[in-house]
């Protein structure tokens, strides 16, 4: 046990040094901090040139809550819990291994160094996308996921900063679940993640952007806003009322496995859930949902 308090412990002061050099230091092309605030700013700009709903606010309805959300969940939150708790369950994994003679290398398929580079990276993105597009999809359909969820769907008007609105547990479950298909197929530095990872915030940015594009024929390949705004809509069809368009960066999962829905135009749809005029409006406490809302509920129902 106190091995993995040291871990846990150790995580924050390595995650802390680490942020700190991501702040000052601007001399390397793969720093996640500055990387963000150019992909937002770049995005932000596309969304004044060419507004799909002109008549939205360039400082939409949540602006400024969904841009502290974007660093909150970026950065923030990785300081809080989810580095520590990765590195510990990461650890324990391994020990629950090596009682059984195993160890994650031994797991792995293949050695990723053993492959040209584009194709490492090739197999990371196809694996963590498909994994995260099932990842979303058990959101969706599992009541206590969906309460979790509703946060980033309490979104009313969509822009670029929506994209990172999400609930504190949400990064929790898709990382538990991501952890041993990655694991497996290991070996990446940070530098070839890096390049996964900003080409998954520039198209989640433009997924949520106020921009009506579908890319042509490449909307059968990337997720694109005309069809991820379906995925907001408050009203769909009984068919499909566990949700719609699950795809993260990579449409091509929702058109294999038949979950696209893109009826017409869906500028001007309503968005958010069923009930989110209730919906807590402000960060804490929906970052609180739904564990302090049913308390609450219950007492009001007492009473």
């Amino acid at each position: 046990m106190d091995k993995y308090i040291e871990i846990f412990k150790k995580s924050y002061s390595d995650y802390w040094n680490y942020l700190k050099y991501e702040l000052i230091d601007l001399n390397h092309w793969d720093n996640f901090f500055y990387g963000l605030i150019v992909i937002s700013i770049v995005v932000w700009l596309l969304e004044i040139a060419f507004p799909w709903r002109k008549g939205q606010a360039i400082f939409r309805k949540d602006f400024w809550l969904d841009t502290f959300y974007m660093f909150f969940n970026f950065f923030i939150l990785n300081l809080i819990i989810l580095i520590a708790l990765s590195n510990t369950i990461s650890e324990f994994f391994n020990d629950l291994l090596s009682k059984i003679g195993l160890s994650i290398s031994s797991l792995q398929l293949f050695d990723v160094d053993d492959l040209p580079q584009w194709l490492g990276l090739f197999i990371f993105f196809i694996v963590s996308d498909f994994v995260q597009w099932n990842t979303h999809r058990l959101l969706h359909r599992f009541e206590w996921l969906w309460n979790f969820h509703k946060v980033h769907h309490s979104v009313k008007e969509m822009g670029f900063a929506a994209h990172l609105r999400y609930h504190w547990m949400e990064p929790i479950v898709y990382k538990s679940l991501l952890y041993i298909p990655i694991a497996i197929i290991g070996g990446f530095d940070a530098q070839d993640v890096a390049i996964v990872y900003f080409f998954s915030i520039a198209v989640g940015h433009l997924n949520h952007a106020n921009l009506g594009w579908d890319y042509g024929f490449l909307k059968y390949l990337f997720n694109n806003p005309k069809m991820h705004i379906w995925h907001h809509a408050k009203a769909l069809p009984d068919h499909v009322r566990y949700g719609v368009n699950f795809g993260l960066t990579l449409s091509l999962w929702d058109y294999l496995f038949k979950t696209d829905f893109v009826p017409y135009d869906g500028r001007d749809i309503e968005l958010g859930f069923e009930g989110d005029e209730n919906f807590p409006k402000g960060f804490v406490s929906q970052e609180l949902y739904p564990v302090f809302s049913r308390k609450r509920e219950s007492h009001e129902q007492k009473y």
